[in-house]
């Protein structure tokens, strides 16, 4: 029984607390900081090599593997979902329309309306820079929901509704409105006492894959959002 739990306890995938899994899906949580799937640089450290090894079991010769979803900017927290077979990430996929997912962001200064949608057509540069166009045959349209929860020291807790899924739109939205998330070196101000960006995967609501019923997972507002934008903030109430 000892030798289990150890056993069971040395396999977890470090840094990823797991919120859901089944013989289908695995839903976790991603730090800020760690990157979804590896890139020329940085094989190892992502969400993706750790859930591979983890479902493995330490048996580098092990059939078993996660499959990529969707992705998470390397400095975003939050939920993450992956399948476990091709046939569950293609029906995730193939769905993802109708995947609710809400974000929590940090963003400068407030915004007016309080709530509404912005949607842009978004393009990419060779710098790979996001930017919005006028020209509909260039970009890809893109719809950002969202809501002001809080405003406190000149800034705005925002809850938003992420209505398509395109590179750095929550960022590049915000940005061109005038209220670059925090902490966003790359669209906004960079850091103001932040050392991650301000935006964090809060909840994704979607329909199971083999068993059809409607699954939503949530997690809690991040600390360091909650030093950031006022220490002595009630979680329940934001």
């Amino acid at each position: 029984m000892l030798k289990s739990n150890k056993s069971k306890k040395k396999h977890q995938p470090r840094g990823l607390p797991i919120l859901h899994e089944d013989k289908d899906i695995i839903v976790v949580v991603k730090r800020a900081g760690l990157l979804t799937v590896g890139t020329a640089r940085e094989k190892s450290r992502t969400a993706h090599y750790l859930l591979n090894d983890y479902v493995r079991k330490g048996n580098p010769k092990s059939r078993n593997r996660v499959y990529v979803v969707h992705r998470l900017d390397q400095d975003t927290s939050g939920i993450l979902l992956f399948a476990k077979s091709e046939q569950a990430k293609k029906f995730l996929q193939e769905n993802w329309e109708n995947t609710e997912k809400h974000y929590l962001a940090i963003v400068h200064g407030k915004l007016n309306p309080k709530e509404g949608k912005i949607s842009t057509y978004l393009v990419e540069n060779k710098a790979q820079r996001v930017y919005s166009t006028p020209d509909k045959a260039k970009g890809k349209l893109s719809h950002t929901a969202y809501r002001v929860l809080q405003e406190n020291k000149g800034l705005s807790m925002v809850d938003i509704h992420l209505l398509t899924g395109r590179k750095h739109q929550i960022r590049v939205h915000f940005s061109e409105k005038g209220h670059p998330v925090a902490g966003d070196r790359k669209y906004g101000k960079g850091d103001i006492g932040l050392k991650r960006l301000a935006l964090h995967a809060r909840s994704i609501s979607f329909t199971h894959p083999f068993t059809g019923k409607q699954m939503t997972f949530e997690t809690e507002m991040p600390e360091d959002f909650l030093r950031l934008f006022g220490a002595n903030k009630k979680r329940e109430k934001i």
